[in-house]
C-alpha cells in the first residue's frame, strides 16, 4: 500500500543546486529537501490534536531549517564550522533525531495510520524533480538517508585543512581526523539501518517507486564510501606514526580498495540495472546475472544530472587513489624480497602506483569540472605522502627499465594485490523506541472508545 507521485520535470523551483561547491574532501550527493505536509488534514480524525500538532511542529522546523540551509550546506562555509563541525548541521541534525521517535509512532504494529500521510520530498540524484509517497516508512527512510548526508557534511567541513597557528601550510588536525572516522562510522550506521531494517519494511511495489537517491544500490555505495574514507583517515594517520609496519600500512590501503571497489559496483549498476528490475520488473537473480555482464561497461554509461554524474567520478577518482596507495606498499614490500623474481614484481607493483597514481589525478580533475563545480584542499595526509613518494621511488626503481614497460604490460604483469577481511564497520544504529507520547495518545484513543455509546460504535 501506499499511494504515490514523481515529478519528471525539474522546473527549478524546488531543486536548487549551486554551481559551486567550493573545496571537497568529502563528497556529499546533494541533499533531499522535504516539502510541508498537513497532519492535521490526514491525521485530523485519527489522533488528537496534541499530537498532530507535534508531529507537525517538529516536521515544520525540519522542513524551514533545510529549505533554508540545505542549499549551502554541500557549499565550503569555514566562517560556520565548530571544532565538531557546523552549527547548522548539527542543529538540523537534532531536529531530525527529535523527529524520529515520534514519526516511528505512525507504522508502530503495523498500524494503518502509516498510509495516511503523503510525505513529499525533493530529489537530488533522480530524474524526477520530486517523489511523493503516501507510506511513514518513506519518511523514516528519507530521514535516516538526511541524517547520513548530514554527518558527510559535517566530516567534510572536518577535513579541511586549515591555517595552523605556526604559520606554516593548512593542515588537518589530529583531532579532528580521529573525530571525523567516528562520523563516517556513524553515518554509515544509518546507511547500513535503512537497507537491512526499514527498506524490508516496504513491499516491492513501494520499493519500485523509491527515488535513485534512496534504492538499495545508492544506499550502499554511500555506505562504503564512508567506511572507505574513514579507512583513508586511518592510513594517513599510520603514515604519520613510527609504529605503524609496512604490512600494516599495505593492510589498510587494500582494504580501502575493496570499500571503494564494492561502492564503484553498486553505484554503477544501480544507474543501469535498477531500472530493468523495479520499472520492467525483471527478475532479481536475472538483475544479478546482467549486472555481473554489465560490470566492465556500465561506468561509462551517462547519468541523468549532474549530482550523479560527479557522485560516481568521485568513487572512480577515489578508487584509483585507492589502487595506488596499495600497490606502492605491495611493492615496498616485496622488493624487501632478495630473489629476481621478488625484485621484478615489486618494479611492477610500484610501476602500477605510479600508473593508477597519474589516472587518479585525472579522475580528480573531471571530477571537479562536473557540474556543480569544486575543488581540492590543499594536499594533506595520506595523498600529500603518496604524492611525493610514488614518482620518486618508482622512479628509482624503474629507470633501468624504463623502455620494457607500456601502460598494458604493467598492467598485465602488476602483481596480485593481497585479499584481507574488511575490519572497519558501520555503527550499530537502531531506530529509536516509539515516543512516550504514543503511549498517552494510545490510552486515550481506547478510553474514548469505550466511553462511546455502544450505538455509535463502528
Amino acid at each position: 500500500m501506499g499511494c504515490f507521485l514523481s515529478t519528471s520535470k525539474d522546473t527549478g523551483g524546488n531543486r536548487r543546486r549551486p554551481g559551486n561547491i567550493g573545496e571537497v574532501s568529502v563528497y556529499v550527493p546533494g541533499l533531499r529537501i522535504p516539502k510541508p505536509v498537513d497532519f492535521s488534514q490526514s491525521l485530523g480524525d485519527n489522533l488528537s490534536k496534541n499530537m498532530v500538532e507535534r508531529l507537525s511542529a517538529l516536521r515544520t522546523r525540519i522542513v524551514v531549517m533545510a529549505a533554508q540551509e540545505g542549499p549551502t550546506i554541500t557549499r565550503t562555509r569555514r566562517k560556520s564550522a565548530t571544532q565538531h563541525g557546523g552549527s547548522t548541521l548539527a542543529d538540523l541534525h537534532q531536529a531530525l533525531e527529535d523527529y524520529l521517535p515520534v514519526l516511528l509512532g505512525l507504522v508502530k504494529d503495523g498500524s494503518q495510520l502509516q498510509y495516511k500521510v503523503q510525505f513529499v520530498w525533493v530529489n537530488q540524484e533522480d530524474e524526477a524533480e520530486e517523489t511523493a509517497i503516501s507510506n511513514a516508512w518513506y519518511e523514516v527512510l528519507s530521514v535516516l538517508h538526511l541524517m547520513a548526508m548530514l554527518s558527510l557534511s559535517q566530516a567534510n567541513l572536518l577535513l579541511l585543512p586549515r591555517t595552523s597557528a605556526d604559520g606554516y601550510q593548512p593542515k588537518v588536525s589530529e583531532e579532528s581526523r580521529r573525530a571525523s572516522v567516528d562520523i563516517f562510522l556513524k553515518a554509515a550506521g544509518y546507511l547500513d539501518c535503512a537497507v537491512r531494517h526499514v527498506l524490508p519494511q516496504m513491499s516491492p511495489e513501494l520499493r519500485r517507486e523509491l527515488p535513485v537517491d534512496l534504492a538499495e544500490g545508492d544506499l550502499r555505495a554511500l555506505c562504503l564510501q564512508a567506511l572507505g574514507q574513514g579507512v583513508d583517515i586511518q592510513l594517513g594517520m599510520a603514515i604519520d606514526s613510527t609504529k605503524a609496519t609496512l604490512a600494516v600500512k599495505r593492510r589498510l590501503a587494500c582494504e580501502m580498495v575493496k570499500y571503494w571497489q564494492q561502492a564503484r559496483t553498486f553505484l554503477a549498476a544501480q544507474r543501469t540495472v535498477e531500472v530493468m528490475i523495479l520499472k520492467f520488473r525483471v527478475t532479481k537473480p536475472m538483475c544479478e546475472l546482467l549486472a555481473i555482464v554489465a560490470q566492465d561497461n556500465i561506468m561509462n554509461l551517462p547519468l541523468a544530472n549532474g549530482w550523479g554524474e560527479k557522485h560516481k567520478l568521485f568513487v572512480k577518482w577515489k578508487y584509483f587513489e585507492a589502487k595506488a596507495a596499495a600497490y606502492y606498499y605491495h611493492g615496498l614490500i616485496l622488493d624487501e624480497g632478495n630473489t629476481e623474481k621478488f625484485h621484478g614484481m615489486a618494479v611492477a607493483a610500484l610501476q602500477a602506483a605510479d600508473e593508477y597514481f597519474k589516472e587518479s589525478k585525472k579522475a580528480c580533475e573531471a571530477f571537479n569540472a562536473a557540474p556543480p563545480l569544486s575543488r581540492n584542499p590543499p594536499l594533506w595526509g595520506t595523498m600529500k605522502y603518496l604524492s611525493e613518494k610514488i614518482p620518486k621511488d618508482t622512479s628509482s626503481k624503474v629507470r633501468i627499465n624504463r623502455d620494457l614497460y607500456s601502460y598494458e604490460k604493467i598492467m598485465e604483469t602488476a602483481p596480485t594485490l593481497p585479499d584481507f577481511a574488511l575490519a572497519l564497520k558501520p555503527d550499530e544504529f537502531q531506530l529509536p523506541p516509539v515516543h512516550p507520547s504514543w503511549t498517552d495518545e494510545n490510552m486515550n484513543r481506547g478510553q474514548a472508545g469505550a466511553n462511546q455509546p455502544k450505538g455509535d460504535r463502528g
